[in-house]
């Protein structure tokens, strides 16, 4: 797929965001919210960062205070960012209806409204969940959900869809278009050059849409049907994320639950419309299309407005440290410059010197009485 650069400098931004986040959570849930500098460093191979954890801290300096206590280093989350926190958990707390039927779409989407805990909590930031979402949300909606565990084991402890909720199984193209007051259909991305590109998406939209909520048991594999109700479903999951984008390795973790391809990037790069895969940092993750303007989201989550406040801290931290590197680098070019002219100034010195001492060794020539003699011989002078 061709490149796009705002959307590739998009995930350049998020990918920051998301390590720095990861790292905030970590401090979050040490002691008195601050963790041995050691304990990030052995973090860090899970976060996909080489190099040492001091390092990385400095960039951010209006994110983490890094300070030493009993010989070893800490760090800590600035006041600055320890309020973004607090406005975080505000919003999370409000947006929880929207975390309930966000659960509920997703069970209403699988094949048999079952969900593995383990496997959700692989999303469940992408999706905007608190890590505490399952003691959050299930006891007060027992009408709705429960927690079964056939398997006796945690790993296979999963969610379950108590009721459908009819008012809830619209997908946001359905919803999209119902406003608009025309049939539901996918809407194509790319610029108008892309002709061929745009042919084959305006013949794969004219096949009649399939909602994601509908049971796939009854369309056969290999069908245009099919096709368009898997594109259909990884529409609306991505609709349901934060940042309108999930990694493709953990979306196939669900090809079981969602009645997914085995080669399902195969089947998204064949629809560059609707989605943008990327392989940025060795990753490949789909974008949707339409969620961008640019390199920014076009309907920003509550959460995700929070969130932007934190990169944008993160970015005065990192503008403020190259300041500071910037200027430690001029002062060692001065200081470098300085002492090549001091270099150069003895060297020119010692140069003078030698001059002067070659000028002294002959300098008995210039003796009055030391000049008689040399005409004298050089004449054939006789004494008087």
């Amino acid at each position: 797929m061709k490149k796009d650069p705002d959307l590739e400098s998009a995930l350049s931004r998020n990918r920051r965001w998301i390590v720095n986040n990861q790292i905030k959570n970590i401090i979050l849930r040490c002691p008195n919210q601050a963790a041995p500098l050691k304990h990030l460093q052995k973090k860090f191979k899970s976060l996909d960062l080489q190099g040492k954890a001091l390092n990385w801290l400095k960039k951010y300096p209006c994110c983490f205070e890094v300070y030493l206590e009993n010989d070893e280093y800490h760090c800590r989350l600035t006041k600055q960012m320890m309020h973004l926190v607090e406005e975080e958990e505000s919003v999370k707390d409000m947006q929880e209806p929207i975390f309930v039927q966000k659960l509920a779409k997703l069970l209403m989407m699988s094949m048999y409204q079952r969900l593995n805990v383990t496997k959700l909590n692989e999303l469940k930031h992408n999706f905007g969940f608190p890590d505490d979402y399952i003691i959050r949300i299930l006891p007060k909606h027992p009408e709705m959900f429960r927690l079964v565990n056939n398997g006796w084991r945690k790993s296979s402890m999963e969610v379950e869809l108590l009721a459908w909720k009819p008012d809830l199984a619209v997908s946001a193209i359905e919803a999209s278009a119902w406003k608009q007051g025309m049939e539901p259909c996918f809407s194509c991305s790319l610029p108008s050059t892309w002709i061929k590109s745009r042919q084959r998406f305006e013949e794969f939209n004219a096949i009649p849409y399939v909602s994601p909520y509908l049971n796939p048991r009854g369309l056969e594999e290999g069908t245009k049907e099919m096709e368009k109700r898997i594109v259909g479903i990884v529409h609306e999951l991505l609709s349901l994320t934060l940042w309108k984008k999930l990694s493709i390795v953990k979306l196939g973790h669900f090809k079981k639950e969602f009645a997914l391809p085995e080669k399902l990037n195969v089947l998204l790069l064949k629809h560059p419309g609707v989605f943008y895969v990327s392989n940025k940092y060795q990753i490949y993750t789909v974008l949707l299309r339409e969620a961008y303007d640019g390199s920014e989201l076009v309907d920003k989550d509550p959460l995700v407005i929070v969130k932007n406040k934190f990169g944008k801290l993160m970015q005065e931290g990192l503008h403020e440290y190259n300041q500071k590197r910037r200027l430690v680098n001029l002062e060692k070019k001065k200081k470098g410059m300085n002492l090549m002219k001091s270099e150069r100034r003895k060297l020119g010195s010692a140069e003078n010197s030698d001059h002067d001492n070659d000028g002294d060794n002959l300098g008995g020539l210039f003796d009055p009485e030391e000049r008689k003699r040399f005409y004298k011989v050089l004449f054939d002078e006789k004494d008087p």
